[in-house]
């Protein structure tokens, strides 16, 4: 642990009311996050080349729930200085962001290095600096070049050189202020989700494509890692790793408790078995299920590509600390084979046969996936303390999302309060936590969901031309947080945080 956590029992009333204080160690960072194509804006009046997204949101308008499109999104472009005011009014001392591939390589190669591109990024971080916020640079948050895609994108195993190249820019560019870099976000998110049809580039071919992908995000993560290790961290001693969208699972039954655990090894343990295991490699498990269902299916080969001997050594260790994007828990339930609970795609993993549903008792959201359970943070937190040999956790992303865009968002203010006090018990636990990130600092261009899903502390009015952002309850909550470095919770029911 970096420092000695302190934790008050404020009072405990006689009819069983608690209210508790957890005060942060010195050196903890709290943080908001944003990713370039949903805040940017501006594709056109600079030189920046079309993404997958560009092209998917013109090509298929109809698969964005309002039909909308990022061409202006929050003008972060244009509107950074107020981003950074922001932070101030916030407190916060770090800002994760992501750099658009094709904003600083206009044709997705090292060809052409865009000025204007690098002149943005360049006032940025300048500016985030001179405040006294430290950058997390994200190099790839969903937004793979159109002109790659068109060759196969993260399909084609050439794919790992491309990102390679463009990462080589970025670390030359930046590495001198940057100390603290993502390789990828979300690489379930890229792979999964872009090849079942929930993100660009929107293919239906999870059987393959979404493997094969798999494989060319961790090869490319790794050589990016290996890169920054063996010519930029000599000179400028930062730190690397990828940020990991993982959904904590528990079992429904007693009976789905093995079943439980193979969903993990589906979910997160295919991306970070192989960097943060000390066996490297795909689990065994789970490449054996995959392995005969190929066959079970008549195909040749392994859906899921092997890793060489070469390439595990290569994936493995390749992480300086471990980056969380939480958001849910979900109970994982045993079914048979060819089990469609529909509408929602992801409510069944085909691959391993069970399905996620929600506990009776969390409380809901406007999405059915979504459930409120905050101790599942801590579970998962000791999970991967006690899998994986971890000097650092930085949660990357931890927020909840609204239809309302009401200014008043309680429901957002006790989601934060109350995953952030299991950060803190995780904390007490041993878990090396060492930031908080909230997703997102303002509402944005929520991918397949437009402009109708708010997860902001500040609202942003779309239809006004300065795009203006005032805060929400929420805001002024986190910040009252950070600035105190102290959280206050109050409980009616003590068995609420045990």
């Amino acid at each position: 642990m970096m420092a000695y956590i302190s934790v008050i029992v404020l009072s405990v009333s006689i009819c069983g009311s608690l209210a508790m204080e957890y005060k942060f160690p010195e050196g903890f960072k709290f943080g908001v996050a944003s990713a370039a194509y949903q805040v940017e804006g501006d594709p056109k009046s600079s030189d920046r080349g079309e993404n997958i997204w560009d092209y998917m949101v013109h090509s298929r308008p109809e698969v964005i729930s309002d039909r909308s499109d990022a061409s202006m999104a929050c003008d972060s472009y244009h509107l950074w200085r107020r981003d950074i005011e922001m932070m101030e009014e916030l407190g916060v001392n770090m800002y994760r962001f992501s750099i658009s591939w094709t904003r600083l390589l206009p044709t997705g190669y090292p060809n052409i290095i865009s000025e204007d591109g690098k002149r943005f990024y360049n006032d940025l971080i300048d500016g985030l600096l001179e405040k006294g916020i430290e950058p997390i640079v994200t190099l790839y948050h969903c937004d793979l070049p159109q002109s790659l895609q068109d060759l196969g994108g993260w399909a084609n195993p050439l794919v790992v050189d491309w990102f390679t190249d463009y990462a080589n820019v970025v670390f030359s560019l930046y590495a001198d202020r940057v100390k603290i870099w993502l390789t990828l976000n979300e690489p379930f998110g890229i792979c999964d989700f872009g090849y079942m049809e929930l993100a660009a580039p929107y293919f239906d071919d999870i059987k393959v494509g979404g493997y094969m992908c798999t494989k060319n995000t961790l090869i490319a993560h790794a050589k990016a890692y290996r890169l920054y290790d063996e010519v930029y961290r000599p000179k400028y001693h930062g730190k690397v790793s990828l940020s990991t969208l993982f959904f904590w699972f528990e079992p429904a039954t007693p009976d789905d408790v093995e079943a439980t655990e193979l969903a993990i090894q589906f979910w997160a343990g295919r991306y970070d078995h192989p960097i943060f295991s000390k066996e490297g490699g795909w689990p065994k498990k789970l490449e054996k299920l995959m392995l005969e269902n190929g066959k079970n299916e008549g195909y040749p080969y392994p859906r899921l590509p092997p890793l060489s001997l070469e390439e595990i050594e290569l994936v493995k260790g390749t992480y300086d600390f471990y980056g969380l994007n939480h958001y849910t828990t979900r109970l994982i339930r045993k079914v048979e084979p060819g089990y469609k609970p529909g509408p929602y795609p992801l409510m069944t993993l085909d691959e391993i046969n069970v399905e996620m549903i929600g506990h009776p008792d969390w409380k809901s959201t406007e999405l059915n996936w979504f459930s409120v359970h905050p101790k599942g943070i801590r579970d998962q937190l000791n999970w991967l303390k006690n899998n994986y040999d971890l000097k650092e956790i930085i949660i990357t992303e931890n927020g909840m999302m609204s239809l309302d865009p009401s200014l008043v968002d309680t429901g957002r203010l006790e989601y934060i309060r109350d995953y952030m006090e299991q950060v803190m018990l995780a904390m007490q636990d041993g878990v090396p936590v060492t930031g908080y990130t909230v997703w997102t600092m303002m509402d944005n261009f929520e991918w397949l969901n437009g402009y109708n899903l708010k997860y902001g502390l500040y609202a942003v009015d779309f239809n006004s031309p300065n795009r203006t952002r005032t805060p929400r309850e929420s805001a002024r909550f986190y910040s009252s947080v950070v600035r105190s470095r102290t959280l206050r919770t109050t409980y009616d029911n003590l068995n609420v945080i045990l």
